[in-house]
């Protein structure tokens, strides 16, 4: 699948490259997937075939690794994921507490690898991309000095998703490993305060960057009128916590005033979530052909073409969503938002002005939002046009990079 936090990542890396700063993004456990260039430039540390083979069987870990590194191949590890790859939390607790379990578990000789291949580099800052790695940090700190640091962007999810007895152990590793990192980096302020508490960790090590996507490829502008039919676009992961039912429930309840609404969904569906999606469907059999479902779309042009044909949008997220990135795609193509009034999203409504709030997990409040949206021309304009305007101004992919740049010290070439 395309994942939020990769795409944010190479994105991040992409924008320090054009600030003139020497950056290496390196892959763990498999390549990643992402809708623009990829940064990526190093072999796969951590190969997901290895790492599960490691878990489960004894004899594979003493085994040298010249016989065991050809699978660590990014076209072996693509060949071999192509069907549906499970990543739910709760089948993954025994590899969660042996990644951990770092310099004294089965996957040593990996972080040890990662370390001398990392150290190499010389880096001035180096950047863990989730906490769930903090088992590498102390073979790391062997090879290396300087600062080390942790970017926490939706890990809550999964670890509220692990099972016992793996989840306790999980958070008994987790939050001692986790304190040794020089500092955390969020991109809200409520993910601070959120994780702070969860991992027990200090506030005043965290930093706070812009969330960022590359405006420029998104060519959508703010419409003056609405489409023919009135369209409603959620675009997000397909499962109960990003709330798609919800905004189903919101458009039946709009088909009332506006008999031609349309609801268009995309985003990636994973197998653990196929009975949802089931539910989903047969909620909104009162709709008909009006509701679309498209998919996960292959390239970027793809779903900027899904942002265009759509009037408003909403994620009703019932989770604490930490980031958002859905919300400056919508806004990057002239598109008003409807959010929920909790997580990160009063942060991303207040930065640029382009949206509204509802009640969370409410429909009836949705409903009467989207409704003023659709209904209201000089509000539905104003909405665009501001959204449209303050993305371009506080969370472009160059806004970041001079971020990070400030923030962290570093040195351009």
């Amino acid at each position: 699948m395309f994942c939020g936090s990769c795409m944010h990542d190479n994105t991040w890396a992409r924008a320090l490259h054009q600030a003139g700063v020497e950056v290496s993004l390196i892959p763990l456990y498999t390549p990643i997937r992402v809708d623009e260039e990829d940064q990526t430039s190093s072999r796969i540390f951590f190969g997901g075939i290895n790492l599960y083979l490691s878990d489960h069987f004894k004899f594979w870990r003493s085994l040298p690794r010249f016989l065991t590194r050809w699978l660590d191949s990014p076209a072996i590890i693509r060949q071999a994921t192509r069907g549906a790859v499970g990543n739910d939390a709760a089948e993954l607790g025994s590899m969660t507490v042996s990644m951990l379990s770092g310099e004294s578990g089965p996957h040593r000789q990996a972080g040890e690898e990662l370390a001398e291949f990392v150290s190499s580099l010389k880096p001035d800052i180096i950047c863990f991309s989730n906490s769930l790695l903090s088992g590498s940090l102390r073979t790391l700190r062997k090879k290396y000095a300087g600062r080390v640091f942790c970017v926490l962007q939706g890990d809550d999810v999964f670890l509220d998703g692990l099972i016992e007895p793996y989840r306790q152990k999980v958070m008994s590793i987790l939050t001692e490993r986790a304190a040794e990192y020089d500092g955390y980096i969020v991109h809200s302020q409520f993910y601070r305060n959120y994780m702070s508490q969860y991992l027990n960790l200090p506030r005043e090590k965290f930093i706070e960057l812009p969330l960022s996507i590359d405006c420029a490829k998104h060519d959508g502008k703010p419409k003056a009128g609405l489409g023919s039919p009135p369209t409603v676009g959620y675009f997000a992961r397909i499962c109960p916590e990003k709330g798609l039912d919800v905004l189903v429930q919101s458009v039946l309840k709009l088909k009332q005033s506006i008999p031609d609404i349309q609801l268009r969904a995309g985003g990636y569906l994973g197998s653990q979530n196929h009975a949802y999606f089931e539910t989903v469907r047969q909620m909104a059999e009162p709709l008909g052909d009006a509701f679309q479902y498209i998919g996960s779309p292959a390239t970027h042009a793809e779903k900027v073409d899904f942002f265009k044909s759509i009037d408003v949008f909403s994620v009703p997220a019932r989770f604490q969503e930490p980031k958002g990135l859905y919300v400056l795609e919508a806004w990057a193509n002239g598109i008003p938002v409807v959010l929920p009034d909790h997580a990160a999203f009063p942060e991303l409504i207040v930065s640029t002005g382009g949206g509204l709030l509802s009640e969370t997990d409410n429909s009836e409040s949705l409903a009467d939002l989207l409704r003023q949206v659709l209904q209201d021309p000089s509000l539905r304009m104003k909405l665009a046009t501001t959204g449209y305007n303050g993305v371009r101004m506080k969370h472009d992919f160059s806004r970041l990079a001079e971020a990070t740049v400030q923030k962290f010290g570093v040195s351009s070439y």
